[in-house]
């Protein structure tokens, strides 16, 4: 009894451990997953509720497969907000999406929201306007952007006064941006991964082309530019179908905290050149992160420590019956 309560220990502790993943781009920087700002099959609860999401507009939920905010139909509009503020200092968030349909000409598009208000249908790809926060637009249909290839994802940092330049596919709106043609009908499962370091970066890498395999749209530091997501914002999806249409298909959501293990913070790491990622580690950060091994080398130390008492003090029991004979 007293081993297997033991090995128990031991798994937990491990498991423990192991939720911590080591993030991508720093050996130094953890990860912890959001589960209040994820979504995957089957998305709905038993009661046929999300326990962390509210979903509304045209939005239809198939739990095997897709939440679809928009069907391939005109005049459409379907959102999806999480029910909790996402509050962590830095965070990475990755969407698998899906957009596809009948015919040669489609739109609008979708949006991932960073935003102080929720949950509030609107004429932004499905969501409100003037809103305050972040928007990643992902947009389909070219209304009036010379010299621009579309599909284009952009970015736009709301004040909560500013109207999107909607005339001009926010041209006047946009803070950062890039072409990707692909990702409609793509051949493979097509990704987005936003990363944000407070005060300090946001990089969104786009797959697209190839699987597994990431394309960088833009790489955005402070103070040059102003990324200042506010403190207490809900993530949110949303789409909008106009004369033209298509389907838009939200697949999963993955939201992971970010935190640095020798800076003793939830701030995490500075940006490394290139994409927005944490510096490389200077050799007395790669030191403290090659502590794991003398820790899990200390863990089943100790817990051998105790079997091996265990077992000790049986056999010492042992010997003391048979001398009473």
């Amino acid at each position: 009894m007293l081993f297997q309560r033991l090995s128990a220990c031991l798994w937990t502790a491990l498991a423990v451990v192991g939720a911590a993943n080591a993030y991508e781009g720093d050996p130094d920087v953890r990860s912890i997953p959001l589960r209040t700002h994820s979504l995957a099959p089957p998305y709905l609860d038993s009661d046929m509720q999300s326990r962390w999401f509210d979903f509304g507009g045209d939005t239809i939920i198939r739990a095997d497969k897709y939440i679809r905010l928009t069907s391939d139909k005109p005049s459409q509009q379907g959102w999806i907000f999480s029910r909790v503020p996402l509050t962590a200092t830095n965070w990475e968030i990755e969407i698998e999406f899906k957009i596809h349909g009948a015919g040669n000409l489609h739109g609008d598009g979708f949006a991932l929201w960073l935003t102080k208000q929720r949950a509030t249908q609107g004429p932004v790809f499905g969501s409100t306007d003037r809103f305050e926060g972040l928007g990643i637009f992902f947009d389909t249909y070219k209304n009036n952007r010379p010299g621009v290839t579309f599909p284009y994802v952009m970015a736009m940092m709301g004040d909560g006064q500013t109207t999107y330049d909607q005339a001009h596919d926010g041209k006047a709106n946009e803070l950062a941006g890039c072409s990707a043609r692909g990702i409609r009908d793509a051949s493979i499962p097509t990704k987005a991964r936003l990363t944000y370091f407070q005060d300090k970066s946001l990089t969104l890498d786009l797959q697209y082309k190839a699987d597994h395999s990431w394309t960088n749209c833009f790489t955005l530091t402070a103070p040059e530019y102003n990324i200042a997501i506010p403190a207490v914002s809900y993530l949110g999806l949303s789409a909008e179908t106009g004369e033209l249409s298509d389907n838009h298909d939200i697949i999963s959501v993955t939201s992971h905290n970010l935190y640095s293990v020798t800076g003793g913070s939830n701030r995490g790491s500075g940006p490394s050149s290139g994409r927005g990622r944490p510096a490389a580690a200077t050799p007395k950060q790669q030191k403290t992160s090659g502590g794991w091994g003398w820790f899990f080398f200390k863990v089943i130390l100790f817990f051998g420590a105790i079997v091996g008492g265990y077992f000790g003090w049986t056999l010492y029991r042992s010997k003391q019956r048979y001398s009473r004979f």
